[in-house]
């Protein structure tokens, strides 16, 4: 049975510092497969018939097809694809084979082994990750199938559990929470103060809700414009911060700034001439709102505090989740590992139809020499009636030895098929 291994490094084992000079850009991907591919010698890892590699911000892993226990020689791989020497990587690494590789990565794709539990963006990294070892014709019957397996298991965990119905992470929540208290979100004004991390999370998650109308404001134009560009909104600066307030339904800040941004003033002066109510979701430490800003009429504030009331809720919500989770890789882990000891009697299915076609060719020719007065056509419809009768018998015995290969009798039944039918 082909072995399947599980070479990585993730958010618990190794520090950002590290995860970063491990990280594969995709083209880092293309050009390691391309470069070191597999199943051959040199500094490639020798005996590997198959390999995908797949690298988020939080996890770099490959998996990688052996007929044996390798792992010395993917650590050498991966050391020299990303110029990192395998003293380093080696105390950061964890390693699976076989059925614990297959659930571990299963439980990636399900979000289980996320640093934000249940987030939705790993199943999309897995597809992709898959995509493109088979763009460079890395992956063949055995991970093609786990990858498949894989992405399949995601969508279950998704669709038939809470593993990711609440959102988790602050951004999100924060985005969740406007949903809430806004009566028409994808219609609303949205103002966003800063550029980082925070806030790429909650512009993509205000796109993905339906917002169109988002301004991004930061000190330096060049990074709100970067942001703004990326999700089709708009870039300013601080300096229109009182107009911006005008305009805004809602205003998110996630700022570095050590003070607050936004006073009671900023508010009054923005509120002149104006009847609609503003929401504010701050999401910065230190705040970028000034706490006496919720006091004034129209205008509702959430702080982090509250956020986080709201997140802590969502994570229950989704931990609660996870025995069902658990159960659902557990059923998928248990067909793949079936379907993988069926690969066993594969050859010998291909080697017994093997040797039924070339005893079917061999008297339909003996027959035709003795009938040459038949058409073309008769001939042809001769040679599909034998094809007919050949895979008509062949088919129990396929079906009994894939079903006989899931059970502890496999190597007895293949023993048989193979003097049964003189292989």
């Amino acid at each position: 049975m082909p072995v399947i291994h599980c070479l990585g490094l993730n958010h618990r084992t190794a520090d950002l510092a590290l995860r970063e000079r491990v990280a594969f850009s995709e083209e880092d991907i293309r050009a390691a497969l391309a470069r070191l591919g597999c199943g051959t010698n040199g500094s490639r890892p020798a005996r590997v018939s198959e390999m995908v590699i797949l690298s988020t911000c939080n996890r770099t892993e490959i998996y990688a097809v052996a007929p044996e226990e390798d792992f010395d020689a993917l650590e050498a791989f991966l050391s020299d694809a990303r110029h990192i020497p395998a003293e380093t990587l080696r105390p950061h690494l964890y390693r699976y084979r076989g059925r614990d590789a297959v659930a571990h990565l299963f439980r990636v794709a399900s979000g289980l082994d996320s640093l934000v539990l249940g987030e939705p963006q790993i199943l999309g990294q897995v597809t992709r990750a898959w995509e493109l070892a088979r763009g460079q014709g890395t992956v063949r019957a055995v991970l093609g199938r786990l990858f498949q397996a894989a992405v399949h298991t995601g969508k279950r965990a998704r669709t038939e559990t809470a593993i990711s119905h609440n959102p988790a992470s602050v951004a999100t929540m924060a985005v969740h929470l406007a949903a809430e208290v806004v009566e028409d979100l994808p219609a609303a004004r949205v103002l966003v103060l800063g550029a980082g991390e925070m806030a790429e999370q909650a512009v993509e998650a205000l796109r993905v809700r339906g917002v169109s109308r988002i301004r991004v404001m930061n000190r330096t134009l060049s990074k709100a414009q970067a942001l703004a560009d990326r999700w089709g909104g708009e870039a300013t600066t601080f300096e229109a911060l009182v107009p911006s307030i005008a305009w805004a339904d809602i205003v998110l800040a996630s700022t570095g700034a050590p003070h607050t941004l936004i006073a009671p003033r900023h508010v009054r002066e923005a509120f002149a001439g104006r009847d609609r109510p503003l929401v504010l979701l701050d999401i910065a430490v230190p705040r970028d709102v000034d706490p006496d800003v919720g006091k004034l009429p129209r205008v509702r504030v959430y702080d982090l505090d509250a956020l986080q009331d709201h997140l802590e809720d969502a994570l229950a919500a989704r931990r609660a989740a996870v025995p069902h989770v658990e159960a659902i890789v557990e059923e998928e882990v248990a067909n793949f590992m079936a379907y993988l000891q069926t690969l066993d009697v594969v050859p010998i299915i291909s080697a017994i139809r093997a040797r039924a076609e070339e005893v079917r060719r061999a008297e339909l020719e003996k027959t035709l020499r003795k009938m040459p007065h038949l058409t073309p056509e008769e001939r042809a419809r001769l040679d599909a009636l034998t094809k007919a009768i050949v895979n008509k018998l062949l088919h129990t015995p396929t079906v009994v030895l894939k079903e006989e290969a899931k059970n502890a009798r496999a190597a007895e039944t293949a023993a048989i098929a193979r003097r049964l039918f003189g292989l």
